[in-house]
C-alpha cells in the first residue's frame, strides 16, 4: 500500500505553480559555493541563474566564476577542465582563460583570440563566494563574524532544492501563522519588519517545546538583499546563527542552503556535538515539511491574508527594489 509522502512525490503538477508575474533572478548577490568547496587548482562546475557555470582560483587565489562553455567548439570547462597556473584549460583543444574571462593562450595559434567568458563580479568572505546579478553592485553584503568564530561549531550545511520562486522562501521568515503549524509555536510571533534600502531587519521572539525543554528564544533577522539572510537566535539553552541562502537555479526551480552555526556552550564546548545533534533531529525534517508544500503551492499575487499577516506585503514592497524596471 502506498503511503501519502509517495503520493506526493508522483502527484502532478498544477501548471500555475511554475507561473510568475516577477522575473526568476532578483539583481542582488548570492552565494553559490562555500570557500572549502573551491581548493586551488581545481574547477568546479555549477548551474544557477539558468546558465552552466564554472568556478576556479586565479593566480593570486581569488576566486573567479565564470560561464562554462569554451567561445571556441563549445566545450564544457568544467567537464574535464583544469586549472594551469590559476587559468582554466578547456579540455577539448588546450584553450585557456584567466580568471578575468579572457582567453590567454591557443594552441596553433600566432596569438590568442579576442574572446572572453563571460562572468560575474566575485566577493569571497565568511566562508562564502558571492556573485552579483545585474548592474555593478552599489551595496555589499556585510562580513558574518559566526562563520568563522572560534566559539561557534562547525555549521551544519543542509541544501535542498524546490519548485518556487526565491521571494517566496523569504516570505516565509513574515508569515507569521506558519511558525505555529510547521514550526510546533503555541501562537504566531510578533513580528516588526524594519527596512533600509536594500537591507531589512526582523525581530521576534519563538516559544515551543523541543523534546523536554521549553525554549522561549529571541531572534534577530537581517537581509542582505534577495539572496542572503541571517538569523541570530539568542536563548539559554542553544543560541545559534543560521545562514539561508536562497539562489534561483533556472526559471523554475530554486535552491536553499542553510548553514546553521551552533554556538559553543561556555565553559562546556564538547556538549557542542550533541546541540547539533538535537538541533538537526527537530530543525531539518520542519524545513523538508516547508519543501514540499513550496513544491505544490501557487503563487497568490493578492492573498487573502489576515491583519497579523500584513508582514507579507510589506516584504513584497521592499522586494520589488531586486526587479529590473520593466
Amino acid at each position: 500500500m502506498s503511503s501519502i509522502d509517495d503520493h506526493m512525490t508522483t502527484l502532478p503538477r498544477d501548471p500555475r505553480a511554475d507561473e510568475y508575474p516577477m522575473p526568476f533572478v532578483p539583481h542582488g548577490w548570492y552565494a553559490v559555493l562555500r570557500s572549502v568547496q573551491l581548493p586551488r587548482g581545481k574547477v568546479v562546475p555549477l548551474h544557477y541563474f539558468g546558465r552552466a557555470l564554472i568556478a576556479f582560483r586565479g593566480p593570486d587565489g581569488r576566486p573567479a566564476v565564470r560561464d562554462a562553455h569554451c567561445p571556441h567548439y563549445g566545450a564544457h570547462l568544467g567537464v574535464g577542465g583544469k586549472v594551469v597556473n590559476g587559468e582554466v584549460e578547456c579540455p577539448f583543444h588546450g584553450w585557456r582563460f584567466g580568471a578575468d574571462g579572457r582567453c590567454t593562450h591557443a594552441p596553433f595559434a600566432a596569438r590568442p583570440p579576442k574572446v572572453s567568458i563571460g562572468g560575474f563580479e566575485v566577493r569571497e568572505h565568511s566562508g562564502l563566494i558571492f556573485v552579483h546579478v545585474g548592474p555593478d553592485p552599489t551595496w555589499e553584503v556585510p562580513e558574518i563574524p559566526e562563520a568563522t568564530a572560534a566559539e561557534f561549531a562547525s555549521p551544519i550545511d543542509d541544501i535542498q532544492t524546490a519548485r518556487i520562486h526565491i521571494q517566496e522562501m523569504r516570505e516565509n521568515i513574515v508569515d507569521e501563522s506558519h511558525f505555529h503549524f510547521i514550526h510546533g509555536q503555541s501562537e504566531p510571533p510578533v513580528q516588526n519588519l524594519v527596512v533600509d534600502g536594500p537591507f531589512a531587519e526582523v525581530r521576534g521572539r519563538f516559544a515551543r517545546k523541543v523534546l523536554a525543554w521549553e525554549v522561549d528564544n529571541t531572534f534577530d533577522v537581517f537581509m542582505y538583499g534577495p539572496g542572503v539572510m541571517v538569523v541570530r537566535v539568542f536563548g539559554s539553552m542553544l543560541s545559534l546563527t543560521a545562514i539561508a541562502l536562497t539562489t534561483p537555479i533556472d526559471d523554475r526551480t530554486s535552491e536553499l542552503r542553510m548553514l546553521y552555526h551552533v554556538r559553543k556552550p561556555t565553559g562546556l564546548p564538547f556538549l557542542a556535538p550533541a546541540l547539533k545533534l538535537v538541533f538537526r533531529t527537530q530543525a531539518l525534517a520542519e524545513v523538508r515539511e516547508e519543501v514540499r508544500i513550496w513544491d505544490h503551492k501557487v503563487h497568490q499575487a493578492r492573498p487573502v491574508l489576515l491583519q497579523h499577516e500584513r508582514g507579507i506585503k510589506a516584504l513584497r514592497r521592499w522586494y520589488e527594489q531586486f526587479y529590473p524596471a520593466s
